[in-house]
């Protein structure tokens, strides 16, 4: 059967979802799970890369195999196989031609900044520090320019594959900055993400909200298809992949 998981976990230790030789990769810590559950190692499919940090409230993914562990006691079971940094939500069975990536219509990534000069005791490593002052309203003005289907070469990183061939369009469906006290929040849905794509963009809207840039800058910061343009790459340990959407057939 083909079975979707659907998982959280924090990234802090990993080297991104994908098997990796530089790293143990969550993808290799959870295929050694479903191998002592099991009893195979089944190939699986992930719904993104997600690079080293990154952390996921909702990651999607889905394997083959043949078991008789009903689908809603299959992540109690698995999860007495994962490390505590890796935690299976829900397991069901879906049609033979899902696969959990070429499915999906749309990802939601968030980035967390918390925007204080005093650090928190109990997030730190979910979130980017950022002490000085930041316009909030700025931001959301330069994040609504991003909105719609663009060449968005300006927020890849140098060894995209997929740039490498030329295809650099994307369609970002909906882009918002939230305060909540000291934490701000940049929301990014889009059908599809560029290298570094979300971390780049968050560096530009900070650059938004320090008054360093403004929102008749992006259609020349998107034209010109120059990663210099546009703003830092901030860390990995901000970033967090919310939810990935599927057709509801």
């Amino acid at each position: 059967m083909n079975i979707l998981l659907d998982l959280s976990f924090d990234g802090t230790d990993y080297c991104g979802f994908q098997v990796q030789k530089n790293g143990i990769s969550v993808c290799e810590a959870l295929q050694n799970g479903l191998e002592a559950l099991l009893g195979v190692r089944p190939d699986v499919k992930g719904c993104s890369r997600t690079d080293a940090g990154v952390h996921a409230l909702h990651y999607a993914l889905n394997f083959h195999a043949d078991t008789r562990i009903p689908m809603e006691k299959l992540p109690l079971a698995l999860n007495q196989k994962l490390p505590a940094s890796i935690r299976v939500n829900t397991a069901v069975e879906v049609d033979e031609a899902f696969h959990a990536r070429y499915s999906a219509h749309a990802k939601t990534y968030h980035y967390h900044i918390w925007n204080s000069q005093i650090d928190s005791p109990f997030s730190a490593g979910y979130h980017y520090k950022l002490p000085g002052a930041l316009d909030e309203k700025a931001m959301q003005a330069v994040a609504d320019q991003f909105v719609g289907t663009h060449d968005f070469m300006c927020l890849c990183s140098a060894g995209c594959e997929v740039a490498q061939r030329g295809n650099t369009v994307r369609t970002i469906i909906q882009c918002t900055v939230t305060r909540n006290g000291q934490e701000v929040v940049i929301s990014v849905t889009a059908d599809g993400y560029l290298y570094n794509m979300v971390r780049i963009l968050a560096g530009t809207l900070v650059l938004a909200g320090q008054h360093k840039l403004n929102a008749e800058d992006v259609p020349a910061i998107i034209a010109s298809r120059d990663r210099s343009k546009a703003g830092p790459t901030l860390p990995a340990q901000g970033l967090f992949l919310a939810q990935i959407d599927y057709p509801k057939e």
